[in-house]
């Protein structure tokens, strides 16, 4: 574990960049986490991802796979690679502030 700054407030991470504490998050913080990723702005489709992301977390105690965000967020697995192409739900969950799903190498 190790603990980072992001939107100048120090939060604790893992190793692959995951919050250990996902109240710690704030939108500020996912901005600042995306552009780092490469993505300039978080869109309106992004957030229903990550808004998806984080309401199945709580709900559920994990991050939905790809085939749920696919199925369930409302937005098409295809779109999902464009808007995080590093692997949508890891990406996803990592800039939603949760840990990284089950399933995810």
């Amino acid at each position: 574990m190790s603990t980072t700054t992001l939107a100048g407030t120090p939060v604790e991470v893992n190793d692959e960049g995951f919050f250990v504490d996902p109240n710690q998050w704030t939108r500020e913080m996912a901005e600042e986490m995306a552009r780092a990723d490469g993505i300039d702005e978080l869109t309106p489709q992004h957030w229903q991802v990550i808004d998806f992301m984080r309401s199945e977390y709580f709900a559920k105690g994990t991050g939905p796979t790809v085939r749920i965000l696919g199925k369930s967020s409302g937005v098409a697995v295809k779109e999902l690679y464009q808007l995080f192409p590093k692997g949508p739900a890891k990406m996803a969950a990592r800039i939603a502030g949760i840990p990284k799903p089950k399933g995810c190498i």
